[in-house]
């Protein structure tokens, strides 16, 4: 039952049904599914769908945006279990302070979204550049609030090489030793954040949280 409702989220998504997203959500809320289950095997994939049919010329930027609208409504019914359940994964050592962005050329802040939730759930401290971040913003970032992290997320694969560019920037200024980049988003692959020189690629939010409190024990027993 549970699996066949989150095919119903994903398709009432894809299809930009709004309140039929929140009504399944609510259903499967109910029927006890976790809120990361919904978000990363219904939600995501939908999204995932979603920028296909972007980069296939089927769906426009209107449909885009719509589609960032809907998550964003079922975010807010979600976050408080997402919340709940991020806590279980429970909290490295060290509070880090962590960077993150959707690069230049992607308005997609989806992934972004919910992994600034789960992380902020487990007490570590997010600054959000938001979408469409140049290099230079992430750079001036760096030099502003000394994090232990930055990440970066794309949903598209014509702006997840931009990533690379960010990287070289960062590097140019001689800041690359002094953070650790993790990557994610639809079309990444840990093959890929080796190409480009990033630390670690996160493959969902849950993930992400997993791989940056072990960094936080890492250093923290330095």
């Amino acid at each position: 039952m549970s699996d066949k409702l989150l095919e119903v989220i994903k398709e009432c998504l894809i299809n930009l049904d709004g309140e039929c997203v929140l009504e399944n959500i609510r259903k499967a809320l109910s029927q006890g599914i976790p809120a990361s289950k919904i978000v990363l095997e219904s939600m995501s994939e939908a999204m995932r769908e979603i920028g296909k049919l972007y980069e296939e010329g089927e769906y426009f930027i209107a449909e885009l945006i719509e589609a960032a609208e809907i998550f964003k409504d079922a975010m807010k019914m979600l976050e408080p279990k997402l919340k709940e359940e991020a806590k279980g994964v429970g909290l490295g050592r060290k509070r880090l302070r962590i960077v993150l962005g959707t690069v230049k050329g992607d308005v997609h802040d989806i992934g972004k979204t919910i992994v600034k939730v789960m992380l902020q759930a487990v007490g570590h401290e997010v600054i959000d550049l938001g979408v469409d971040v140049s290099a230079e913003k992430f750079v001036e970032a760096i030099e502003k609030y000394k994090p232990h992290v930055l990440g970066m997320s794309a949903l598209l694969t014509t702006t997840m090489r931009y990533m690379g560019e960010v990287i070289k920037e960062i590097e140019k200024r001689g800041l690359r030793k002094k953070v650790f980049i993790i990557i994610g988003g639809a079309p990444t692959s840990e093959e890929f954040a080796k190409e480009i020189g990033a630390d670690a690629w996160a493959k969902n939010a849950v993930e992400a949280i997993r791989i940056l409190n072990k960094y936080a024990e890492m250093i923290s027993s330095e």
